[in-house]
């Protein structure tokens, strides 16, 4: 009987031989209540602080999966998480500095990427040339290229890859999109998504200094430009700067606008996308993304709406959310809540609270995906890769100030200025992955 490690190692000779493996090989499906010592699924985490490690965790529950490394360039928190680890699970899990040195390992079957979105990109892609599979946290990638490179790799090497887009595995989600399915809100002219944090504030930045001992700074910078270090452009946030993330946009806005597109049925493009930004809010933030912004993307017969701000309120006493505006009602949502406000006032409001636990089901489905060998994930490469560019498009936008259409096939805006902003150039020795 062939074992899931034996198909494994078989998968990647036969990818190295250029032969093409089915889409689903339903033989290697495993209950989750039964699996043999053969079948045992190891994982890995490279970048082990917050997001990454709450992945790892909640794929640490499920039946039949070890943990096997873990990788990160701050040794320090590489020795707390390690510790962690023996402490939760009972055995050493080996540590690594250079994800390239953990993808040698012949016994890693997948590999979770927790690490800044600008190393998303270069991890996965090796990691499916390395044979691995991969849940890789959202946006996929920092730029609309590497979110290219990404879906290509992952075809290319047939690996199945779960985007930590979870809202995907929510059952109040489904239940949202089953509503506008219904018809009952009528027509809607207008999606309104919003997301006012004020961690997009970047305030009483650090000076340039030092690096702090035990962090590999060139490694944290990888592919982005050489830069000093500064602790404001660090651990977390760094997602306000243009080199690493994408503000709020990339950090919520998937995780929005994704829901915007399931449930109005957008497969395409948007016919075209206006924006604008500024720190209106707080002039002096030092963070280089805005605190201020509105984009829109229009379609055919409705909008969708993206605005953010550093001032946690919003509509509906939300700071963060979706408004379905229909002829026949309104629907409005958020992690914690949905309700439908009939237009008819003569009808009751309706609402509903979350049905599951999004995260822990969505790694239970990457974890039955690999098993399975099942590639349409709760959330697949294409469609981290489909929210993203979303995402980039209206950033783009907001810094060009210019009304932009973008071309998937062609892969361009046909605007010089909004062109320059698909591809990031790479410092060397680092080499941006193909992409078309």
């Amino acid at each position: 009987m062939t074992t899931r490690r034996e198909f494994l190692r078989q998968s990647a000779a036969a990818m190295a031989a250029g032969l093409i493996l089915p889409r689903s090989l339903n033989a290697f499906t495993l209950n989750e209540k039964r699996v043999s010592p053969s079948d045992q699924l190891n994982v890995a985490l490279v970048g082990c602080k917050n997001m990454g490690w709450y992945d790892l965790t909640d794929i640490m529950q499920c039946n039949g999966v070890k943990c096997v490394g873990l990788c990160d360039v701050d040794k320090n928190i590489l020795a707390e998480k390690a510790a962690d680890a023996e402490k939760r699970w009972g055995y050493h899990v080996d540590t690594y500095t250079d994800y390239r040195r953990l993808l040698e390992r012949s016994d890693l079957d997948a590999v979770i990427i927790g690490t800044p979105d600008h190393w998303h990109c270069l991890i996965m892609t090796d990691a499916c040339s390395a044979g691995k599979d991969v849940y890789v946290e959202k946006p996929i990638a920092n730029s609309i290229s590497e979110c290219d490179a990404m879906v290509l790799a992952a075809k290319r090497y047939n690996r199945v890859v779960q985007v930590g887009q979870q809202q995907r595995s929510s059952k109040l989600w489904q239940q949202m999109k089953s509503i506008i399915d219904s018809g009952q809100l009528g027509t809607i002219a207008r999606v309104n998504v919003w997301a006012n944090f004020r961690y997009a504030a970047v305030l009483n930045p650090a000076k340039d200094g030092p690096v702090p001992e035990g962090v590999d700074f060139q490694m944290w910078l990888g592919p982005a430009p050489d830069r000093t270090f500064n602790r404001s452009r660090f651990h977390g946030s760094w997602r306000m700067f243009w080199d690493y993330g994408g503000g709020l946009l990339t950090d919520w806005g998937v995780h929005l606008l994704d829901m915007a597109l399931w449930g109005m049925n957008v497969k395409g493009m948007p016919r075209r996308i206006m924006a604008s930004g500024a720190n209106n809010a707080y002039p002096d933030n030092f963070a280089e993304t805005f605190d201020t912004m509105q984009v829109i993307y229009e379609f055919d017969k409705f909008n969708i709406q993206w605005s953010n701000v550093t001032i946690e309120s919003g509509p509906y006493g939300k700071n963060y959310g979706l408004e379905f505006k229909g002829t026949e009602g309104t629907l409005v949502v958020n992690r914690e809540s949905m309700e439908l406000y009939p237009q008819d006032k003569s009808k009751e409001m309706q609402s509903w609270k979350p049905m599951n636990n999004e995260h822990a089901d969505h790694a239970r489905d990457f974890v039955d995906s690999v098993r399975e060998r099942r590639f349409d994930t709760a959330c697949p490469i294409s469609n981290g890769s489909f929210c993203a560019k979303y995402a980039h498009m209206g950033n783009i936008a907001a810094r060009t100030r210019e009304t932009l259409v973008y071309d998937d096939k062609q892969h361009t805006f046909h605007n010089k200025q909004a062109d320059r902003f698909i591809e990031k150039a790479y410092r060397k020795p680092w080499k941006m992955p193909k992409w078309k």
